[in-house]
């Protein structure tokens, strides 16, 4: 396919070259679908910030807006401090799995996503071969997913917390914890509250946090969480290319991760299209890899999209920005998670699949079990209802989870990587099963085929070392 040519998105038609590289016009051109009112960062707060609230969110992203949808739907008393202003950028694969549809579809979302480009399963290459991967058949999920910007999936979900009846604070930031004894197992109390547009501080005091302020979770130390560095975290890079193949209905990933010299790394590639005209490129490595902290995933990118199928047309000159990264805590690897009124969800505790690196489904999952103990602990008047956050977490996602770390580790050695996929890519049975676990879509009648599966990768990875 050639590299000129023409697409016509969300804001009408343009012409694409390979010859010139993309203008602030042309980036400029993919203005993010918000509903609601878009705010610039040096704008006040929509709303004045309230000295006190029955539930406190710190951060508007997926976890922290599906824990706020949920409790003001039930009608309970919740603020929601974001320090951004929407539409605002997160570093993500923009690519929304079957569990995260079925979270967002329950939240009443499902005719604003019908709004964005869907797309029905995974094409997988590797070693000159390719997989086209349907997502497999589940009770409880659908058979397709979605690509959405972060920037505009994020101010879809808060504007939903927003009309539900919660109060949504942009521009504002919870800065520490009210409760002196945070940090030593004490209460948070609620937060103090910046107000970046003044730059005025103000105590907000909660009967129950909920921290979701993301991977770096500044609150979430103050309280006294860490990582536990035994357990591999992620890290990734990607960015926006303009893209004639844009509107494909297949997400696609590259199993043979290579580095300049063309060495195999442990991690993927990917290419999720937009169907706007652009193309969410990237790559993810894991720390179990013994050169992940020499390694440059400016370069690994670059690397990536030069080897990339000639018919993406990736490359300087449709590069749409500069790419941006970042670290993937996984596995629950982060706590405590719950402390005598708050708790930790989404990327702040660690809630990232290992085997894949999705945090989106995680996060609204974990919001709203958060919610759910939340609001109990409100009707009961009893905080000591959330000790039962972290064994609900334990129960859904412990087993899985260690699982996925533990293959990690071994998917660390670049043999077993090799000798896995390349082993994988020659039979699609097994590839299927792979996409089954990975991205968490097992049925309960499939636990002893998936476990046999398991057993069969691991042993692989254990006889390439």
């Amino acid at each position: 396919m050639p590299c000129g040519f023409t697409t016509t998105g969300a804001n009408g038609p343009s012409t694409h070259g390979a010859a010139a590289p993309a203008t602030d016009q042309e980036v400029g051109r993919y203005a993010p679908r918000v509903p609601g009112p878009v705010h610039d960062e040096g704008h006040a707060p929509t709303r004045k910030i309230p000295r006190s609230c029955e539930v406190l969110v710190i951060g508007a992203g997926p976890a922290g807006s599906a824990a706020a949808y949920w409790l003001a739907e039930a009608g309970f008393d919740v603020v929601v401090v974001e320090k951004k202003h929407f539409p605002r950028e997160k570093t993500c694969g923009d690519g929304l799995t079957p569990r995260s549809v079925r979270q967002l579809e329950d939240m009443g979302l499902g005719d604003d996503l019908s709004r964005y480009h869907r797309f029905e399963g995974l094409r997988a290459l590797a070693y000159g071969r390719e997989l086209l991967l349907r997502w497999p058949k589940h009770p409880d999920y659908g058979e397709y997913g979605y690509v959405i910007t972060r920037a505009e999936l994020d101010a879809l979900v808060a504007r939903r917390a927003e009309k539900a009846g919660a109060t949504l604070l942009e521009g504002c930031e919870a800065i520490a914890p009210l409760g002196a004894g945070a940090g030593s197992g004490g209460p948070a109390a609620g937060a103090v509250v910046s107000e970046h547009s003044s730059g005025t501080s103000h105590d907000v005091a909660a009967r129950i946090v909920i921290v979701a302020d993301g991977s770096n979770s500044r609150f979430g130390r103050a309280l006294g969480a860490s990582r536990d560095r035994t357990i591999p975290q992620g890290m990734a890079i990607r960015g926006y290319f303009s893209s004639p193949r844009h509107d494909e209905t297949w997400i696609e990933s590259h199993l043979d991760l290579r580095d300049e010299t063309g060495a195999v790394i442990p991690g993927y590639g990917w290419v999720f299209p937009l169907g706007d005209g652009r193309v969410n490129v990237g790559i993810g490595i894991v720390s179990s890899f013994e050169r992940w902290k020499s390694m440059n995933t400016s370069r690994l990118m670059e690397a990536f999209v030069s080897r990339a199928p000639a018919s993406w047309c990736l490359g300087p000159e449709s590069a749409l920005g500069e790419p941006s990264g970042g670290r993937l805590p996984m596995g629950l690897s982060v706590g405590p998670r719950q402390g005598p009124d708050y708790v930790l969800v989404g990327d702040a505790g660690g809630a990232i699949n290992p085997f894949n690196g999705e945090g989106i489904a995680y996060g609204y999952e974990t919001g709203r079990i958060a919610a759910a103990f939340a609001a109990e602990a409100l009707l009961t008047g009893d905080n000591r209802v959330l000790e039962g956050y972290e064994a609900k977490l334990t129960e859904n996602y412990g087993l899985y989870f260690k699982t996925a770390s533990a293959f990690m580790r071994l998917m660390g050695r670049p043999e077993a990587m090799r000798l896995l996929v390349s082993t994988g890519m020659y039979s699609r049975t097994l590839m299927e099963w792979l996409l089954r676990i990975m991205s968490n879509l097992i049925r309960t009648d499939e636990i002893g085929p998936a476990e046999l599966v398991y057993g069969a990768i691991a042993r692989l990875a254990q006889l390439a070392g």
